[in-house]
This record gives structure tokens, C-alpha cells and sequence, in this order.
């Protein structure tokens, strides 16, 4: 990995599992890294975990419910009153649920927090990683290539998403039998349609986006409210988080990376997205439909 020393990135999903490890690699390497948690109790957890493991990490807390708009648009304020740049944006966090659950938005909270949050943060922090794109980092960035200098990152977890199509019709699982294996998949297909039009959108601005497929990770909480046979076998047979966030630290840090854009990766390969997720029509209607529940013009 390339050292980022003088680059700020942020890490939803920080307080544990992926999100974690992946915070821990990028303050290894030299970031400031904002820890992103539900709560500043969280958040302030997480930071010591971080710390227990790279003792000189640069770390800020910050607090967002991601499932509710109002708290996204809240920390993402308070990111820029802070910081006025932005040299990658992690989006790890995610959630799996048993029952339909409803936010004070009146979105399905599945849909909300995995699909709703990654289109918000990032469209709001967008200034800030287009002007890290043109400044570069700071001056202790020296040894950083000319090519990783003129790049910020945003790099979303997603997976591979199988037969997974996106039901325009229901994208919030409310008609019919809700489960975790009829909400869940098609926001991972979101993800991955939402990072493409990033891509598209951001060409020629220095800002690139890829989305990762990490596989299974063990003894992660995402998981929790899930049990049952899918969690044993993740815990049984998925890598270590620590593993697991390899190819996301790559996309976020690598010089290899620097000019590769709106692509699927695991293992540091990128992956075909078959059916919908090459479907360019399909990821414009999922954009103006998350532009419509976010309120944007």
C-alpha cells in the first residue's frame, strides 16, 4: 500500500467488523481517518480498538444514524465544517434484518441504510472529494505517486449479487412476504448500479469509485439479527475481517487503482456484472429514484 500520510478519509460502518479493519489498515498507512459510528459512543469505541492496534493513529469520531436522512446530512456538515477536502470515502456499513422496519423517513430500513445512505453521503461529500482530487495531499505526502496525488476514491462494499434484479416497482420489500434473503440481495445489486453512475457521472473530475465484493467475514455483527444456518456458516467458513478488507484498502490506497473507475472487485480482480448490473438504464432509474427519496432536484 501506498503511505497516506496527509490524506483525511472517512469509514462508515467503522465500529466494527469490515468497516473496522478497513479504518485500522487506512490509519496504519497514515491517514486521519473519521470513524464513522451510529453514536459518538460508538464511535469513540471503535477508535480505541483502532488504537489498541496502531497506537500513533490519527482518528476523529463521527456520529450518524445512516438509516435516517437528517443524521446524514448532519454529519456530513459537520465532516465539512472540519474538513474542506476529502481523499476517499469508504462506504462499509450495512445491515441485515429479519422483519420489515420502517425509519422516520418512512423508507424500509434495509433499503435505507444500504442503498439510501451510500447515495447521500457521497452525493454531499462529492465538493470535498473533488477538491482533494485537485489539491492532492498535504505536503507530508511526498513519497505518495503524482497519479495517486490527483486521485480521491470512493469505494463501496457491496457483493456479488447472483440472479438478483431490482423490482422498480417494490425497491422497499413492502409488497408481499418480507425476509432478509428477498431485501438484502437486491441492495447489493443497488450498490453496485450506484457506484457505475458515480463513475459515469464523476469522469474527468479526478474522482473515481469501485465497489468491492469481500465474500463471507466471520464473527462480523451484521449478521446478528439474521442467526440461524447463514451466520454459522459465515462464522465457519468466512476470513478474518482483517483479510476480508485487503482488496478494499487496495482500491482506497493502491496507485494501480488510481485510474480505474465504476468496477466490481474481489481479490484485487475485477469481476463481471452480469444481467442487471450492466443494465445502464436500470442504474439511471435506481439514481433518479434514490434523487427522489433523498429530496434532490
Amino acid at each position: 500500500m501506498a503511505s497516506m500520510d496527509g490524506t483525511v478519509v472517512m469509514v462508515t460502518g467503522a465500529a466494527s467488523g469490515l468497516g473496522q479493519a478497513v479504518a485500522t489498515g487506512l490509519a496504519r498507512e497514515g491517514a486521519l481517518v473519521v470513524v464513522v459510528g451510529r453514536t459518538t459512543a460508538r464511535a469513540d469505541e471503535a477508535m480505541k480498538d483502532i488504537r489498541r492496534l496502531v497506537p500513533a493513529a490519527l482518528l476523529e469520531p463521527l456520529a450518524c444514524d445512516l438509516s435516517v436522512q437528517s443524521s446524514v446530512r448532519t454529519a456530513a456538515a459537520e465532516f465539512l465544517s472540519r474538513h474542506d477536502r476529502l481523499d476517499v470515502l469508504v462506504n462499509a456499513a450495512g445491515v441485515f434484518r429479519k422483519e420489515r422496519q420502517v425509519t422516520p423517513d418512512g423508507l424500509e430500513l434495509t433499503f435505507a441504510t444500504n442503498v439510501m445512505a451510500y447515495f447521500l453521503l457521497t452525493s454531499l461529500l462529492l465538493g470535498a472529494l473533488q477538491k482533494a482530487a485537485v489539491t492532492g495531499p498535504e505536503s507530508r505526502t511526498a513519497d505518495r505517486s503524482a497519479a495517486a496525488q490527483r486521485t480521491s476514491r470512493i469505494v463501496n462494499i457491496a457483493s456479488k449479487y447472483g440472479n438478483t434484479r431490482l423490482n422498480f416497482d417494490d425497491l422497499q420489500t413492502a409488497k408481499g412476504r418480507y425476509s432478509y434473503l428477498r431485501s438484502t440481495p437486491p441492495t447489493m445489486l443497488a450498490r453496485v448500479l450506484l457506484t457505475q453512475e458515480f463513475a459515469e457521472r464523476l469522469q474527468g473530475t479526478g474522482v473515481v469509485a469501485n465497489a468491492v465484493h469481500p465474500g463471507l467475514v466471520k464473527n462480523t455483527s451484521l449478521l446478528q439479527d439474521v442467526g440461524g444456518p447463514f451466520r454459522w456458516v459465515t462464522n465457519a467458513f468466512g476470513a478474518p475481517a482483517e483479510k476480508a478488507a485487503d482488496t478494499a484498502l487496495w482500491l482506497a490506497t493502491s496507485t494501480e487503482a488510481a485510474a480505474v473507475s465504476g468496477k466490481l472487485w474481489a481479490k484485487r480482480t475485477e469481476l463481471p456484472t452480469p444481467g442487471m448490473g450492466s443494465d445502464a438504464e436500470a442504474r439511471k432509474r435506481l439514481w433518479d429514484a434514490c434523487s427522489r427519496l433523498a429530496g434532490q432536484p
